[in-house]
């Protein structure tokens, strides 16, 4: 089976893997409780003959679907977690499937799907070419949280891959040359003394004193912290009921910069202002680190690989209705904001391939824990067109437009990318792998991987 009978096949067969991403998308699950999309896609795996691996670290919904042989052993990576609060139809105007449910604002719908497209698909090139090598399928859980594969990575699962591969919706089609950033997740609670807050506030220690002054600390901060990194929060309890003196209060933080290292330091000096609110008010804090994915590593020789093959996939046409569907949809957004995104992106759908290498070493907003992966073994990470140029993710716009068409189309070329490479991969394993790996090396700088999340949070099960 040549690229070109490859191809024929995934086309010939888009149909049902559409139905499995709208079926998804139509039974969005948050993080960590996503049963329906992890059942539907190890039954079609196993179906196909892939051995599977469940409950990884012992999430219920993380699983490895497996199939051939020896090496080269290629991994892609699948995500089906939904975003709170983003239920959407397909519609131009916002309108809730289910109120205040979830959605698939971020398109995981569509980017686990991909990876089983592509597995089943390489299935087919293997058997027909008796090529030797193990392909893998990650179904990761609660990437949306930033933590799924970092349990799966405790369990060692990806220790002996010879690369990864993996994708993310987009509105263009490039490879991804620049780093996004490591940040970590943490939850800071107080305890303090209750009291009647008008008889004896004398008695009282107020927690949620503490929690705001621990916010103005860290607002000082943000003057003293590195270009490009962030600080966020949000309080999550304030106390009970204003005439008592609040017992406990927690306020939940992402801290965001270009490398681990960097955030490393800016938790360490959030943690003395933590420290010193508790000081402060005569309270007592502990923290919880919920997620703490490492910066994502791009690796040059396989991001070459995929965009070459990014090109021989087939091209993305999309439809006269298709396009009047998306116009009507981003007229809904700030003009500002699509007037920023047209200077970058010029195509309202945009069918074009980029590969701008200038944005190499540079680092972008938003976290992912891929980067856990991309410590661990050379990694690559393609994006393609599923939604409207000015449509931003984890909008209702974006549920909207990944459940459409133009999501699907997206979705399938993402999926012969990924395929393509990993034929390449496996026909041509030592030329490709190794100067990945050559780079891989100097990329990490012989640190090991370890993971953020510390050893004495076991699982993921208390955040479902």
């Amino acid at each position: 089976m040549s690229k070109e009978t490859l191809l024929q096949w995934m086309t010939a067969n888009e149909t049902k893997f559409t139905a499995m991403a709208q079926k998804i998308w139509e039974h969005p699950e948050v993080a960590y409780e996503e049963n329906y999309a992890s059942k539907l896609q190890k039954v079609k795996l196993k179906e196909e003959g892939f051995s599977i691996q469940s409950s990884i670290g012992s999430i219920p919904t993380a699983f490895v679907a497996e199939y051939g042989s020896g090496k080269p052993i290629i991994g892609i990576l699948g995500e089906f977690d939904a975003l709170p609060g983003l239920s959407q139809t397909v519609n131009i105007v916002q309108e809730q499937a289910v109120s205040n449910g979830p959605g698939h604002g971020c398109g995981h719908n569509l980017l686990g799907t991909a990876g089983v497209e592509a597995v089943i698909a390489l299935k087919k090139v293997m058997n027909d070419h008796h090529l030797n090598g193990t392909i893998r399928y990650y179904g990761c859980p609660a990437e949306e949280v930033l933590s799924g594969k970092t349990y799966m990575a405790k369990e060692g699962v990806f220790d002996d891959l010879d690369c990864a591969l993996t994708w993310h919706p987009w509105t263009s089609n490039f490879v991804l040359h620049k780093s996004m950033q490591s940040a970590v997740s943490i939850k800071y609670h107080f305890k303090g003394t209750p009291t009647h807050a008008a008889a004896s506030p004398h008695a009282g220690r107020s927690a949620l004193d503490a929690v705001e002054l621990m916010n103005v600390g860290s607002n000082y901060l943000r003057e003293h912290i590195v270009d490009g990194a962030r600080i966020h929060y949000v309080t999550t309890n304030g106390g009970l009921s204003p005439n008592i003196v609040p017992e406990h209060a927690s306020v939940w933080y992402y801290l965001r910069a270009a490398t681990k290292e960097q955030v490393d330091d800016m938790l360490r000096r959030v943690e003395k202002i933590a420290q010193g609110a508790a000081l402060m008010t005569e309270t007592e804090v502990r923290s919880e680190i919920e997620a703490f994915p490492y910066n994502t590593l791009p690796n040059d020789p396989l991001n070459e690989i995929m965009f070459d093959n990014m090109k021989c996939a087939n091209s993305l046409h999309f439809t006269n209705e298709e396009k009047k569907w998306a116009e009507a949809l981003v007229k809904t957004i700030d003009p500002a904001i699509v007037k920023a995104a047209n200077e970058t992106e010029k195509e309202l759908l945009s069918s074009s391939y980029q590969n701008d290498t200038s944005t190499k070493g540079k680092s972008m907003s938003g976290s992912t824990d891929v980067g856990d992966v991309s410590w661990i073994t050379p990694t690559a990470t393609v994006m393609t067109t599923c939604a409207p140029t000015g449509v931003q993710l984890h909008t209702w716009q974006a549920t909207a437009s990944f459940g459409s068409s133009i999501g699907f189309k997206g979705m399938h070329l993402a999926a012969q990318t990924m395929a393509l490479s990993a034929y390449d991969l496996l026909i041509n394993k030592d030329d490709v792998l190794n100067k990945a790996k050559e780079e891989f090396k100097i990329r990490t700088e012989g640190k090991p991987y370890t993971a953020g999340i510390p050893a004495k949070f076991k699982q993921a099960a208390e955040f479902r």
